[in-house]
């Protein structure tokens, strides 16, 4: 890729929720004496539990007992044959002193009647011991801890037949099926491999974490983000949350919370692991098709710690393309009371269809030499970013990588780096890699060039006629630090070339600078959101419910700094100078006289602006090329603030203003019930401007579904100088659907979105600019809004919206309801 609850209220909250944090899963430490209620004598020997648990301990020849768990419960009962049980209670999760004063008691042994309990699935109060402890077991209770962690991840073609091998197409690969693998259910070939060795800090206050990878080999591939993708900090999955993360998927837990409403449970067996005497429960779905997982887990008889885990996604879950998952984890007690992954393994089978070609992808990761709550210093985990690749990280040779393996690799798994550099050398093989980065990038490279987008080649409006457009930038192999990238386009219609040019230079990758210097001369559609198809794309030109004529001749120039502090955190300062002229139906008029009844036509406006630009996501992850990156998102909301000025006289420009604007978004996880998708934004100009210069709220005038825009808004209906926005959509995930048998085997998955603005106008605006016949301000405290029921994952790639407009119903040339659609290509 060269490419708002006061103040009060929320510190009440935080507070709280941080004293909460602070408490999970501390060791309760218990110490005093015994003694003879009675003479006052010490008692030997007396047993010392906390009820309900198998935590305990017995007092020593002076009566004196100690006991420090995480496993406490509320009360700790002392018991000795003679005399009469005592508890008391315990203050759990604080060291305190309990002196315990028995009583002697006569013994009277009775008959006892021992009937089973066909009530209670036996499994049932085992599967309520782990969720009584699945805080104390889960790792995050440690102040701190560290290990090293070996990562393997290898990806495989499988559902090879001969048949398929024996094309004409395939023959120069025929080297590489010697190494075909029938170990598996499929016939697999190893493709790909890489190796990733490091070490992993975590402290718990304030929570932090960071990995440093020291070693790493990817077959075909040289890049230091890939290597982090790889690292343990993006492949962990944890068994104690109650929900699990597949693929952007909440999958529930087999020990979530939840689980009983999920999950039937079944006890089938009980044995020694390690020396540790364990249950094995089988779990299953309740219901079909929800997100669940089929396996069974072994659990420790007395700290209900997971021991082993084997779970398959349930083979009609409601997810595309893979086709099963397996997840098999290990656990050992590596230090008294605290238990961690040891073992970790995963393998996934991608299919685009049943019996078609796919490919396996597993991961390997094994732990060793743990630290247990021994805090690094708080220099230690400064720095731009929480993962870090080691100098020297790729450079490792085969005699490291043997000494330092913690699992030795199969012979079949040893000829992978090989095979994969021989493949990659055969044409057919760059060929076909070449259509997949040309359907994705939309690129098509050249040497040290490449060629595109392609989807911009034609298009079609009625200012332009028919556009016909060549574009082009440099590729990797032409410069890591510098990209050069331009375009010319040419319009039958009104008979003017267009063009753009841009230089991308990296000033340095670790901290991430980059600056942009860019300049047009083209046709724009003011007014189009930021996901809209761009006013060049061929689709945008065919599927349309009104003309694009209400476009913009835009001559710019723009300077971007970008400065990133640490991963999530990020500044740009940009210049932009604009001149705009009206084309096809717009124009741009204003009054010439104070008694406003002579309108004049004014032909261009002139501005230039700068502005800092502010984007916090807290623990964002990427994925980077050279230049370009994709975020890979985050679980917190993301925060956007611009603060704009314009700068009147500056190469010409006629206005003097501020602009600010502020923007949230969320994604709100609510396991198996889906997920909602949040945004506010809200924004201000501070100064008189005409109406391009201001807020021209997002409209979309095409039949595809834009997430970012007012789908039922026209192009330039709205205006405002100041204004607040706010969008949900609630994806279902099918909740409803996979109830209904009928359209359980389709998968489709239900999702329902409102939208709404509200905005001022102050009317000395029309001093610079009166506005267009059909763009209007919003009246009085009535904001737009709009409303949508959909249906998505159709065919796995479609989804379709029925929108229907609820407010300013009267305006011309509206729709009232209309039918949307969207590729979606997702999990």
């Amino acid at each position: 890729m060269p490419r708002l609850h006061s103040i009060t209220r929320f510190l009440l909250l935080t507070s709280i929720l941080l004293a909460g944090l602070n408490a999970l899963g501390q060791k309760t430490k218990v110490s005093g004496k015994v003694t003879d209620a009675s003479t006052g004598e010490a008692l030997p020997f007396v047993n010392i539990l906390f009820v309900g648990t198998k935590s305990g301990t017995i007092t020593d020849l002076d009566g004196n007992y100690s006991i420090e768990t995480y496993y406490a419960s509320d009360s700790l009962r002392a018991s000795f044959i003679g005399y009469k049980s005592q508890a008391l209670k315990v203050r759990r999760d604080q060291e305190q002193v309990l002196n315990f004063k028995l009583e002697m008691s006569s013994i009277q042994l009775e008959v006892a009647e021992i009937r089973p309990d066909e009530a209670e699935n036996p499994a049932f109060a085992i599967v309520r011991g782990i969720l009584n402890n699945k805080d104390i077991n889960n790792r995050e209770k440690l102040e701190a801890y560290e290990y090293e962690v070996y990562n393997k991840v290898e990806f495989d073609l499988n559902n090879l037949t001969e048949e398929f091998m024996e094309r004409k197409i395939f023959k120069p690969f025929q080297f590489a099926f010697d190494n075909l693998d029938s170990s598996e259910e499929k016939v697999y070939l190893p493709i790909f491999m890489t190796e990733n060795l490091s070490n992993f800090y975590y402290r718990k206050n304030p929570k932090t974490s960071k990995e440093v990878i020291n070693a790493a080999q990817v077959s075909g591939i040289e890049n230091n983000s890939v290597n982090q993708f790889l690292g343990d900090m993006y492949q962990n999955v944890n068994i104690y949350e109650n929900n699990i993360i597949v693929f952007g998927k909440s999958f529930v837990s087999p020990v979530s919370n939840s689980g009983f409403a999920f999950y039937d449970y079944y006890l089938l067996d009980s044995t020694f692991i390690d020396n540790k005497w364990c249950y094995q429960i089988k779990f299953q779905p309740k219901r079909k098709q929800e997100l669940t997982f089929n396996g069974d887990f072994w659990v420790n008889d007395t700290t209900y710690a997971i021991k082993q885990v084997d779970a398959r996604i349930a083979d009609d879950a409601n997810i595309n393309w893979i086709y099963g998952l397996q997840v098999k984890q290990s656990y050992d007690e590596v230090e008294e009371e605290v238990w961690m992954l040891t073992k970790d393994q995963l393998v996934v089978d991608f299919n685009v269809a049943d019996k078609t070609m796919g490919f396996y992808g597993r991961k390997t990761t094994t732990y060793k030499n743990f630290v247990i709550n021994k805090p690094k210093s708080e220099e230690f985990y400064k720095g731009i970013s929480d993962i870090i690749v080691s100098d020297g990280a790729g450079d490792k040779d085969d005699e490291f990588w043997e000494s330092h393996r913690h699992i030795n690799l199969s012979e079949n798994e040893k000829s992978v780096y090989q095979l994969v550099d021989s493949i990659q050398n055969i044409p057919q093989f760059r060929t076909i890699a070449d259509i997949i980065t040309l359907f994705v990038s939309g690129y098509k490279q050249v040497g040290k060039f490449e060629i595109g987008p392609y989807y911009t080649l034609y298009s079609f409006n009625p200012v332009e006629g028919h556009r016909f457009r060549l574009g082009g930038r440099t590729s990797n192999s032409f410069s890591k630090r510098v990209m050069l990238e331009g375009y010319t386009a040419y319009g039958l219609r009104d008979q003017r070339f267009k063009y753009g040019a841009g230089v991308w230079l990296m000033l340095s990758k670790q901290p991430r600078m980059l600056l942009r210097l860019e300049g047009k001369k083209d046709v724009e559609q003011l007014g189009a959101s930021s996901g809209a198809f761009r006013e060049d794309n061929v689709l945008s030109s065919l599927f349309r419910r009104n003309p694009a004529n209400k476009l913009t001749n835009v001559l710019e120039g723009k300077v971007t700094f970008e400065r990133e502090w640490f991963y999530g955190l990020s500044n740009q300062i940009i210049f932009n100078h604009r001149v705009l002229r009206p084309l096809g139906a717009l124009n741009y008029e204003r009054f010439d006289d104070s008694n406003k009844t002579l309108v004049l036509p004014v032909g261009r406006l002139t501005t230039s602006e700068i502005t800092l630009y502010t984007r916090f996501a807290y623990k964002e992850k990427y994925v980077s090329g050279e230049f370009e990156r994709v975020s890979l998102g985050t679980k917190y909301p993301t925060i956007e603030l611009a603060l704009s000025s314009g700068l009147q006289g500056v190469l010409g420009a006629d206005y003097d203003y501020r602009k600010i604007v502020f923007r949230v978004r969320d994604k709100l996880r609510f396991g198996p019930f889906g997920y909602a998708k949040l945004g506010v934004e809200a924004g201000k100009f501070f100064g008189q401007l005409p109406y391009p210069l201001l807020q021209l709220h997002q409209g979309n005038e095409t039949f595809f579904y834009d997430e970012t825009a007012f789908n039922t808004m026209n192009f330039f209906e709205f205006v405002s100088d100041e204004w607040v926005s706010a969008s949900i959509s609630y994806h279902l995930e099918g909740l409803v659907l996979n109830k209904i048998p009928l359209f359980r085997k389709l998968k489709w998955r239900e999702v329902v979105s409102a939208k709404g603005v509200i905005g001022r106008f102050d009317e000395r605006n029309l001093d610079e600019l009166l506005l267009p016949e059909t763009t209007y301000t919003f009246s009085g405290n009535k904001p737009f809004m709009e409303g949508a029921i959909g249906i998505e994952n159709i065919f796995k790639v479609l989804r379709i919206d029925g929108l229907w407009r609820l407010s300013y119903l009267d305006n011309p040339d509206i729709v009232k309801f209309g039918i949307r659609a969207k590729l979606q290509i997702d999990f």
